[in-house]
């Protein structure tokens, strides 16, 4: 990347940033306004970012990074104590409606592309089934949603790349297992090590990382700056330790965030949340600009129609089917299962599980399932995008005005509630949303 093209990012960097404010009520999002930029310095447009490979050292490193600290910051925020008592709906999206949205996806992928096995269609599926709530930000923010619909669609953003990731890596080694007819032993073993030694080592990394900054601000030894400096610290060397002895970074790097964020006094998640919504959210939207930059227009040559139906089908029917029927039993209305549904954005762990799939070089299918993902993330960022401040403001008013028999419906209504409106105590999102 030439000296114009950073140039060009950073000035965009600044210029956004000056009138952040102004768009936050507004449909327009920053990762479209940095994937529209992308576009617009690309090599199909003005030329600033020449054609670079995608999977160029450079982007691979920077699109890691970024989603170790993702991974960690997402994880930070989920309260396990609560977890189970509180958040009962997130709990069935990720119990249930999760597996079924990948089952469903797998077929639906078999479907359209008879040149994928079994375990390839499954890998398709599972890279588009974690969800991106920064995508629609304003729904997880917005005062006229109420707190548990929001903090469902939340928490289950917040959980699931981490879920999905062990799965994926399963998927791929039988997908891989399967092209070379080698002895499966292995790559179920050499998958259980990356899951093993990443969920071990980020946890011991998370609980003695916690507990040396606990140790050094009670002393005195350590200042502000290097209390924010910590939590790059934690993430990184969490995912940097597990990929050197064969585990895998990012399972490590979210389960550090988990330990850290419910071990930690309060003070330090509060640097940890200040650090997601500052550095780490520049990663993520530098990220969203290199894969417009780089990344769209190459799979909008390649693109088939069957690509485009299993985007949407993946956006629509597999997630929304996933969370009907998860949600069976919970006395939400309609509407509210339609809503989360649809705001099941794909996003940066998407893209980055997909720049994984194309270092695979014996997974023969790898270039149709990148291609799909790409198109499937096009889509998802200016569909739902677009649709999260009006979206929003509709279901809240449309809750609102429900007639009362309406609001009675269902056996989870407590004390005049509607199961929408039950209280669940509310966590820290990546980016506050201001009124």
């Amino acid at each position: 990347m030439n000296t114009e093209a950073i140039g060009a990012i950073a000035i965009f960097v600044l210029l956004f940033g000056s009138i952040s404010r102004r768009l936050e009520k507004s449909v327009i999002t920053p990762p479209m306004a940095y994937v529209v930029y992308g576009l617009l310095i690309s090599s199909a447009a003005l030329g600033l970012i020449q054609s670079v490979e995608i999977d160029n050292e450079v982007i691979r490193v920077l699109a890691e990074i970024t989603l170790a600290i993702v991974l960690f910051t997402d994880a930070s925020r989920i309260q396990l104590k609560l977890l189970r008592r509180e958040y009962n709906l997130p709990l069935r999206l990720l119990g249930l409606g999760l597996p079924i949205t990948i089952a469903l996806g797998t077929m639906f992928a078999l479907l359209l592309f008879p040149s994928l096995n079994i375990w390839e269609a499954a890998v398709l599926a599972t890279i588009l089934t974690p969800t991106d709530a920064a995508l629609g930000q304003a729904v997880v923010n917005s005062p006229r949603v109420p707190t548990r619909i929001r903090q469902a669609i939340n928490v289950e953003s917040g959980l699931n790349d981490g879920i999905c990731l062990p799965v994926l890596l399963l998927f791929v080694a039988l997908a891989e297992e399967t092209e070379r007819a080698t002895d499966a032993s292995y790559w179920l073993s050499f998958s259980g090590k990356q899951i093993i030694f990443g969920t071990t080592i980020g946890i011991a990394v998370g609980y003695f990382g916690s507990k040396l900054v606990i140790k050094s601000l009670r002393r005195k030894w350590m200042n502000d700056s290097f209390e924010d400096l910590s939590v790059l610290g934690v993430s990184i060397f969490a995912y940097a330790l597990a990929q050197s002895i064969g585990g895998n970074g990012f399972i490590a790097a979210f389960c550090a965030g988990l330990t850290l964020g419910n071990i930690a006094p309060k003070s330090t998640r509060q640097k940890l949340y200040d650090f997601g919504e500052a550095e780490g959210q520049l990663l993520t939207l530098i990220s969203f600009l290199l894969y417009g930059a780089v990344m769209i227009v190459p799979s909008l040559s390649e693109a088939t129609w069957q690509m485009w139906l299993y985007a949407i089908g993946s956006l629509t029917i597999t997630r929304m089917l996933g969370v009907a029927i998860s949600t069976i039993g919970s006395g939400l209305q309609p509407i509210s299962v339609l809503f989360i549904g649809w705001f099941g954005p794909r996003g940066i762990a998407s893209i980055i599980y997909g720049l994984v799939i194309v270092e695979e070089e014996r997974l023969v299918s790898s270039n149709l399932i990148f291609t799909a993902m790409v198109i499937t993330v096009l889509i998802s960022i200016f569909a739902h995008g677009l649709t999260a401040v009006p979206g929003a403001n509709w279901y809240g008013d449309w809750l609102r005005h429900l007639p009362s028999e309406d609001r009675m419906k269902g056996k989870q209504a407590i004390k005049g509630q509607m199961p929408e409106h039950k209280s669940v105590p509310e966590i820290a999102v990546r980016i506050p949303w201001r009124q």
